[in-house]
């Protein structure tokens, strides 16, 4: 029996929702949760035009179809029990390739958390959550040691998130939106 109406709520809309892997047929899903998502994880400077040309160049249905066939990364999505999309994060497995990254991290081998976004309409639900579970238990089934992600500075939000994940700051790096760098916190996890 549930004892706080917000934790019975939690529970029912987690009976409801189902995290899969991400296929072929999921990339119109995909380009729009990320279009619509992608924004929300933005610091309040930055111009419309640039998260359009972002989103264009890094988040377009054909950018989905290729990550999606790149045996390197995961994908999951999360649906509610209508089949709509509510979330999605993305693993991209090997050593990063930026210097400030690959010196920041402990962990080796390790496995990048690129994309983990959640559906306005589903925040405070558990699919954020859901779908972590799901990233590290992938992360692990690769034989990865650590799990590691960037986060912009001014993201408290998913800053807490994380460390209630089990991710530490390890260090920062730079992140191009449009034609300006923003400063990113690199956080790790050990699997």
């Amino acid at each position: 029996m549930c004892r706080s109406t917000s934790r019975c709520s939690e529970r029912a809309f987690l009976k409801q929702i189902s995290i899969r892997r991400g296929g072929a047929g999921d990339t119109p899903a995909l380009a729009r949760l990320a279009a619509l998502t992608f924004p929300l994880a933005c610091p309040p400077h930055t111009t419309a035009e640039a998260i359009a040309t972002f989103i264009a160049t890094n988040l377009s249905e054909e950018r989905f179809d290729a990550y999606l066939a790149d045996a390197a990364r995961d994908l999951f999505l999360a649906e509610g029990s209508d089949g709509a999309a509510l979330g999605y994060t993305m693993l991209v497995a090997g050593e990063p390739a930026d210097a400030d990254v690959a010196a920041a991290l402990t962990l080796r081998p390790t496995v990048e958390l690129s994309k983990c976004y959640v559906h306005p309409d589903a925040h405070g639900g558990g699919v954020a959550a859901a779908l972590m579970a799901a990233s590290v238990d992938a992360a692990r089934t690769r034989g990865a040691a650590g799990l590691w992600l960037g986060v912009n500075q001014q993201n408290a939000k998913a800053q807490r998130f994380y460390a209630k994940s089990g991710f530490a700051r390890v260090g920062v790096k730079r992140f191009l939106v449009g034609d300006r760098f923003e400063d990113d916190f690199v956080l790790e996890r050990a699997l």
